[in-house]
């Protein structure tokens, strides 16, 4: 059952090391809990999230689960934990109905949880040190995923900003017009020498493309105004079917965290929430919360059309091998718009440290980006221990790349597979266009 994970684990970190990226991750978990009141952890069923106690539990059983009752074959913290906190077979709507434990309680299962991962690591497991470290380092991710989804909660519903720390927005200069990428055979996917991945983005596999010309920045504020002030939400001729039958549905006239201040026409004209604040919207900066069938409308408006993502990673990689746009080094905030350091999308137009070998830039960072491919399996596809992670949902969602300023730097790569349904505006979402 364990066993395909193995060659994928040459370059991991040691387990002090492990155990110093789980105390960091439960310090941003708690940090994105500790400030919300009691009255925050009450929220409406709304399909795009969970109940916050619910949520932060899930993260303490998912961590128990993996490491403690698989590894260890302990016996569960909570007796009742399975049937409480296990998302395969909690249905979603039923999470509002459970017999959570108070706020205390879950707090304190988080405490208990890692107190106890801790103390494993701290043990010799020189025996079976790889299977060891995965284990734990998919707890890791998986935590640093739920924290980004705890971020787009309080965006949606309408929380106050994050007790985070923010660096000074970035210098920004404009980057202007395509790239060219010409045709060729790249390889696309995960190495074995990758240290840890998931299992939908194995394995390396070479793929044709024609030469294609990208944006080298995604859709602005600005341009984007121009579609909706030019009447596109309301012309049916720029949207899919299932487009329109959304827009239809939701009433959409423009992105749903814009608002129109005045009856003039203009980027002056508009704010944009920002967790519960609204803000200018700022004409370079990137457009966000922005689902799939809105940038496929944009694209039509615009004679444009989005990348597959064979293609975005080639634009982001150059097909040569490296993790990241700029070679294989990790993120840092001259690069990058991660981990929440500037607390906000920035300018397309900053870091320009971290463009990839194109010239395209952000292609890692400040926000997800929608590509036109479905999130189907890499050739020679087996699912990994947690088989729920991806085999449930291809063919039913898309493909994202690229991560965003909510996304831990540690977690993404340019080959990082993200996917969501079609229609989901909560995620911190804008995309890039390419030249018919």
């Amino acid at each position: 059952m364990d066993g395909s994970f193995a060659v994928m684990t040459a370059s991991l970190p040691s387990l002090a090391e492990v155990a110093e990226l789980l105390s960091d991750a439960r310090k941003r978990t708690r940090l994105l809990a500790d400030d919300l009141r009691d009255e925050d952890l009450i929220v409406p069923m709304l399909e795009v999230v969970n109940p916050p106690l619910w949520e932060l539990g899930h993260v303490a059983y998912f961590a128990e689960f993996w490491t403690l009752r698989h590894l260890g074959g302990r016996p569960p913290i909570l007796p009742q934990a399975d049937d409480l906190y296990d998302s395969a077979r909690i249905p979603h709507d039923a999470r509002w109905s459970l017999p959570l434990p108070s706020r205390d309680e879950t707090f304190a299962y988080l405490d208990r949880q890692l107190e106890a991962v801790l103390e494993r690591l701290a043990r010799d497991h020189s025996h079976d040190l790889e299977r060891e470290r995965y284990f734990h380092l998919l707890a890791l991710y998986h935590e640093d995923m739920h924290g980004e989804a705890a971020l787009y909660t309080r965006q949606t519903l309408g929380y106050r900003r994050p007790p985070l720390p923010r660096h000074e927005a970035p210098q920004a200069e404009e980057p202007v017009g395509d790239a060219h990428v010409p045709a060729g055979r790249y390889t696309i996917g995960a190495r074995p020498n990758d240290g840890f991945v998931f299992d939908n983005e194995k394995w390396a596999h070479e793929v044709e493309l024609d030469a294609f010309e990208i944006a080298r920045a995604p859709v602005t504020n600005e341009a984007y105004l121009a579609f909706v002030e030019d009447g596109g939400y309301r012309t049916r001729r720029y949207w899919s079917d299932d487009g329109w039958a959304w827009r239809e549905r939701t009433k959409a006239e423009h992105p749903v965290y814009w608002r129109r201040t005045g009856s003039g026409r203009g980027i002056a004209a508009w704010q944009r929430r920002h967790f519960d604040a609204w803000i200018p919207l700022r004409p370079h900066e990137p457009v966000v919360h922005v689902n799939r069938f809105e940038a496929e409308a944009y694209c039509a408006w615009a004679g444009r059309r989005l990348p597959t993502e064979a293609e975005w990673e080639v634009a982001a990689t150059g097909g040569d091998g490296r993790r990241y746009p700029w070679g294989d080094e990790p993120p840092s905030p001259d690069r990058a718009n991660l981990d929440a350091w500037y607390g906000d999308v920035v300018d397309v137009g900053a870091f320009p440290n971290g463009e990839s070998p194109f010239g395209v830039r952000q292609m890692i960072g400040n926000v997800w980006e929608w590509t036109a491919s479905s999130f189907e399996p890499y050739p020679g596809f087996s699912p990994d221990p947690y088989k729920e992670y991806s085999q449930p949902w291809f063919g039913t969602h898309v493909v994202l790349r690229g991560g965003a300023w909510t996304t831990r730097a540690r977690l993404v790569t340019a080959r990082w597979r993200n996917f969501y349904r079609p229609h989901r505006t909560d995620v911190v979402t804008g995309f890039r266009t390419c030249r018919k």
